[in-house]
């Protein structure tokens, strides 16, 4: 049964009672006021999902304390206006200023139940929509007050509602995907979607698929038609991060998708209209990539209308503390914990770190810490600790095996992890360090479920 609040403000004792009766039945929780001071006064004590209120009020009207409920509360709690026959055209214009809906005396009851199923279900999805929004918020926040790192907030800001390509660079881990995000929220188009592709990830087969999209048959496998990422991106922006390892001939394909706003499926013929806005990242030296012939020269002028340039750890220390409490809080919130704090002498240890992973690596280190330290606080015994324990080049605790073929694909499985996160997850990378087919890190990749970390 429902068990969302429903505050009933009339002045007429018999149309209250009759409304509680009704509503009581159905299962919501009701309130009852006979005035609008006294409504104002339950729903801060309250805070009800959902008000039926009378227009005809002694003292202050129902317009007036529909007014007040919307300036502090706005759209989180649904009004229902309650009308006599002579009110009206007071109910439209509530409705004109926030009012969900508006109910006529006599009141019907098949009409109130099915009005008050409505609005209560509205405000509902509001409230997860604003809750989804604030979790999004929190995990996608720029941290830090060095001039570093707001000399970039400062950047984006500035360009974000404009419709540039901007090119985003900085090592591994630095938060390009972070400052993408933020740009696409700060943007015209922040309310469309936000669509990525890791070129560096995708197979370099299915890469024009992936961009593009594929009509039904266009190959060995395409048993359906598929939108590309350029069409789910429509109305919103495409970010494509490691684009410096796209290959050449899907970089020609984007550079005319960004010319003629249109793109064409794989097996297709139809020109496709899109509006979208492209950001891109890459940890290479693009312009290096061009003098050896890996990357288009004619794109790179088209992506980078503006550089944003996203500094190393190393060069914002001073952010560690903020950095180090924001991820502790993150994870007491994810996990439903007592958020733990940090000693004086582990927060200075954390800050001398050299953090070649940059953010990613700190904030997976805090996230060890936190699973593994004892006590309330993180201490400078924890931190080192940890760092013996769970030491860079191994990326988790040291496992004890019963068989042997269990310690090599474990150990297989730990160092493919490590080299994974050095090269940022950039696949194609990774193999040819590695000096490996990409195809059999890939299955590497499948047969032991490694996934990215944050």
């Amino acid at each position: 049964m429902s068990k969302e609040k429903i505050l009933v403000v009339d002045d007429e004792d018999g149309v209250r009672r009759s409304l509680q009766q009704v509503l009581e039945y159905e299962g919501y929780l009701v309130h009852l006021a006979e005035s609008g001071e006294a409504a104002l006064r339950l729903i801060e004590k309250e805070d009800p999902d959902l008000v039926l209120l009378d227009i005809k009020l002694p003292g202050i009207d129902g317009v007036e304390v529909l007014k007040r409920i919307i300036d502090r509360h706005g759209d989180e709690i649904a009004i229902v206006m309650i009308s006599g026959h002579g009110t009206i055209s007071t109910a439209v214009e509530a409705l004109n200023l926030g009012a969900f809906s508006f109910l006529e005396k006599p009141l019907d009851e098949n009409r109130i139940l099915v009005t008050v199923r409505n609005a209560v279900s509205s405000v509902k999805l509001v409230r997860e929509n604003r809750s989804l929004r604030s979790v999004t918020d929190r995990k996608y926040r720029i941290v830090g007050s060095s001039k570093a790192i707001r000399d970039v907030v400062e950047m984006a800001e500035k360009v974000a509602p404009s419709n540039a390509r901007i090119l985003i660079s900085g090592e591994h881990g630095t938060g390009k995907e972070l400052i993408a995000r933020y740009l696409h929220r700060m943007s015209k188009k922040g309310g469309g979607p936000f669509v990525e592709l890791n070129c560096a990830a995708i197979p370099r087969e299915l890469v024009e698929s992936e961009l593009f999209g594929h009509e039904k048959g266009a190959f060995t496998g395409a048993f359906a038609s598929r939108k590309g990422k350029f069409e789910l991106a429509d109305g919103g922006t495409l970010f494509l991060d490691e684009i410096g390892d796209m290959e050449l001939s899907a970089q020609a394909k984007v550079l005319k998708a960004i010319e003629t706003g249109q793109v064409t499926r794989l097996g297709g013929l139809q020109e496709i209209d899109v509006d979208v806005r492209i950001l891109s990242a890459s940890n290479k030296d693009l312009v290096e990539e061009i003098r050896e012939g890996r990357f288009r020269e004619d794109l790179f002028y088209r992506l980078e209308v503006v550089q944003i340039s996203i500094p190393p750890l190393r060069d914002r220390r001073e952010d560690i503390p903020e950095l180090v409490d924001g991820f502790l809080e993150d994870y007491a919130l994810d996990n439903g914990l007592r958020k733990k704090s940090v000693s004086e002498s582990a927060l200075k240890y954390l800050g001398e770190q050299e953090w070649p992973g940059n953010v990613r690596e700190l904030r997976n280190t805090i996230e060890r810490l936190a699973i593994f330290s004892e006590g309330e606080e993180i201490t400078l015994e924890d931190a080192t600790a940890q760092t013996r324990i769970l030491p860079r080049e191994t990326g988790g605790e040291v496992e004890v095996y019963d068989k042997f073929q269990d310690f090599k694909e474990g150990t297989e499985r730990d160092f493919l992890t490590v080299k994974l996160e050095e090269n940022d997850w950039n696949v194609s990378e990774t193999a040819r360090k590695l000096g490996m087919q990409r195809s059999n890190l890939y299955k590497k990749i499948e047969k032991y479920g490694l996934e990215r970390g944050i």
